[in-house]
């Protein structure tokens, strides 16, 4: 058998294998990403627009503990070439799909002084991992 006609069969396996391992990340950044799925062992990063200089910080109300770990507490991280002292910023969370199910993934800003006063954002996003 020439190598050739071995060589076009495995590169069509190799193209098949490749195409049905999904993404180690998910990124959703807004709640129009949402429903959000993944596979288990999936990490699904959450970032959202932040602020905390306001007195505003994001507190998870619902983890969707059932379905996802949480890798890491929340990183603030403020552009570097905003120049304002006070400009928001982007907060990042990191989540890893640990069990088939669903649950929801619930986030509230609010100055964590005043819970009395109702939140100004609200993050609300359906998570399903299969």
């Amino acid at each position: 058998m020439s190598p050739t006609r071995l060589f076009v069969p495995l590169s069509l396996a190799l193209l098949a294998a490749c195409s049905t391992q999904p993404k180690q990340n998910v990124t959703v950044e807004k709640q129009s990403e949402c429903p959000a799925k993944l596979h288990n062992g999936q990490n699904l990063i959450l970032t959202l627009p932040s602020n905390p200089t306001t007195g505003y910080r994001w507190a998870i109300q619902d983890s969707a503990g059932g379905v996802l770990r949480a890798l890491s507490p929340e990183v603030y991280s403020n552009p570097e070439d905003a120049g304002v002292v006070g400009a928001a910023g982007i907060s990042t969370w990191r989540f890893q799909a640990v069990a088939t199910g669903t649950g929801r993934l619930r986030l509230t800003s609010q100055q964590p002084w005043a819970p009395e006063v109702p939140a100004v954002d609200t993050f609300d996003c359906a998570i399903s991992v299969n």
